[in-house]
């Protein structure tokens, strides 16, 4: 604004200054100064009006470059996020390459573990019916379990080797402790109901409800042989009471049949 000012000024200096050169006729002078003043006040809108499209033109410029600036900011940021996205991009493929690669191995693992798991229900079953003949519907159904599990294909074979190998530990723990239940022995032909006494897996005995007859499993003869109730129903008794967490642990004296030798 006190640009325009000076302007202005200048242009009535110059009017001012021609109006001395001129000579000093009345009329003449008279319209001579009339347009030398609108000349002036015709310059100096010009100048008003040149300098408000300057002062616009400063503005518009300021803007532009206030705008160009924050373009510049986020094109930078956006470069940055890219990058980052890049990277990330590349990471993920890394990933899913070596998850592909996990998955064939997997695969191909699973090919080799379904036969090894048969074999493993097949050796189990096996075992079973060679060993001592204690909870043998359980343990029967445990494997006719495993089976059908096998044969379920909405089951990862993971699980599947998770319960085939339950079914190996429950085994295993069976020679390590004692138990008492009751159960149906055949004894002289007919079904009776039995106390069963199992001693890991080196001994399995029962003795009847009355106390009147007890026999010990011979694995070499593959049946029942009958014992001395007199000598050994008290030791069985105690046995049973111990196995149901009736008494303290204490010291059991039964037979333990050896090989080709019946108790």
């Amino acid at each position: 604004m006190p640009a325009r000012r000076l302007r202005g000024v200048r242009s009535t200096l110059v009017v001012c200054g021609l109006l001395w050169l001129l000579p000093l006729q009345p009329g003449h002078a008279q319209e001579t100064l009339e347009r030398l003043v609108d000349e002036g006040e015709r310059r100096t809108a010009e100048g008003a009006a040149s300098q408000q499209r300057i002062d616009a033109a400063s503005e518009e410029t300021e803007r532009l470059l206030l705008e160009y600036r924050q373009a510049t900011r986020e094109l930078d940021g956006l470069r940055v996020y890219n990058e980052l996205l890049d990277r990330q991009v590349a990471g993920q493929r890394t990933e899913l390459t070596e998850l592909q690669a996990s998955i064939e191995r997997v695969a191909q693992l699973e090919r080799q573990v379904v036969p090894l798991l048969v074999r493993m229900i097949e050796t189990l079953e096996a075992f079973i019916d060679l060993d001592v003949p204690f909870l043998p519907e359980e343990r029967q159904a445990r494997v006719a379990r495993l089976r059908a599990l096998l044969d379920d294909g909405g089951i990862t074979v993971a699980e599947k080797f998770r319960k085939v190998f339950e079914a190996y530990q429950v085994e295993n723990e069976y020679g390590r402790t004692i138990e008492a239940y009751r159960d149906t022995v055949t004894i002289e032909g007919q079904a009776r109901e039995v106390d069963l006494l199992r001693i890991g897996r080196i001994g399995l005995y029962y003795l009847t409800p009355d106390g009147g007859r007890a026999a010990a499993w011979d694995p070499i003869a593959g049946g029942w042989v009958a014992l001395d109730v007199g000598r050994y129903r008290a030791a069985l008794g105690h046995g049973l009471r111990l196995a149901r967490k009736q008494v303290a642990p204490d010291l059991l004296v039964l037979p333990l049949p050896a090989p080709g030798v019946a108790p």
